[in-house]
């Protein structure tokens, strides 16, 4: 059974950080490429970031350049997003997506709420 399970969301203040992980199992994580997305209410799902197999090459979204980082560590099946100066515009529900050469897969979303 196919299971991305996402962790570390919570409430936090403007400027804080917090630090996502996304722990897999059912399918070929090493040679999968990942993906951070977010929706905030009222608005279409989002790419945040990506990580490929190796995690020597990343893409992030402008939005969140230069205060996120995705990483990768494959021998514990885990992902994760580091977001540093967080602001309100961060608040969303934060989603895992695996893809392999022939499906995808979501996790089930962590909330994270930017407010003072």
């Amino acid at each position: 059974q196919v299971q991305l399970v996402e962790s570390g969301g919570g409430l936090v203040q403007p400027g804080g950080s917090l630090r996502l992980s996304c722990v897999a199992s059912g399918f070929a994580f090493s040679t999968s490429g990942l993906s951070w997305y977010r929706q905030a209410p009222g608005k279409e799902r989002e790419l945040v970031a990506v990580i490929n197999t190796f995690g020597d090459a990343t893409y992030y979204a402008d939005s969140v350049k230069g205060r996120f980082t995705i990483s990768r560590d494959n021998a514990k099946n885990t992902m994760y997003l580091q977001m540093n100066s967080l602001q309100p515009a961060d608040t969303a529900v934060y989603y895992c997506h695996a893809r392999t050469s022939s499906r995808y897969y979501w996790g089930q979303g962590t909330q994270v709420p930017v407010s003072a």
